[in-house]
């Protein structure tokens, strides 16, 4: 059973996380504050685009997490096999390449493992979207492709 942790603030990250995970058998925690998490070892860490507390990220322990780009301190702090990072950057693992009200378009920019292993290749995917941020908007892409719901189902 994968164990997934979701560090956010009420954004529902947790929810759309835990609706991806149905038949994934997979635990789902959520939490406003690493520091819920510390003693688990997590398979997937999913942090939101508004999660705050990074100082307890040491304590944290996860094979993958997912987490927004542009935080360099975070990246340093957690002890993470492997980092998939989302946001507007062209650094980034995942970023949008266009964005209007009803479609988004998210674009792989490098190739990483999904939580069963399955190689997610670099592409391009065209999402609805619901009017969440961008941020949160690549941050559920992200959760869904590690949980090998290619595309986005």
């Amino acid at each position: 059973m994968w164990q997934i942790g979701v560090w956010e603030r009420d954004e529902g990250l947790a929810e759309g996380v835990s609706r991806l995970a149905q038949g994934c058998c997979a635990l789902v925690r959520a939490c406003r504050h690493p520091a819920l998490l510390a003693g688990l070892e997590l398979d997937l860490l999913v942090v939101s685009p508004l999660a705050s507390g990074w100082a307890g990220a040491g304590t944290l322990s996860c094979r993958t997490a997912l987490l927004p780009g542009g935080l360099p301190a975070l990246t340093r702090a957690l002890p993470a096999g492997t980092v998939v990072s989302y946001g507007a950057s062209g650094r980034n693992t995942l970023t949008l390449s266009s964005l209007d009200e009803a479609r988004a378009s998210v674009a792989v920019q490098r190739e990483f493992a999904a939580l069963d292993g399955r190689p997610v290749e670099r592409q391009e995917l065209i999402l609805p979207r619901d009017g969440s941020s961008p941020d949160l908007l690549l941050a559920q892409a992200g959760a869904a492709l590690l949980l090998g719901k290619l595309p986005c189902e």
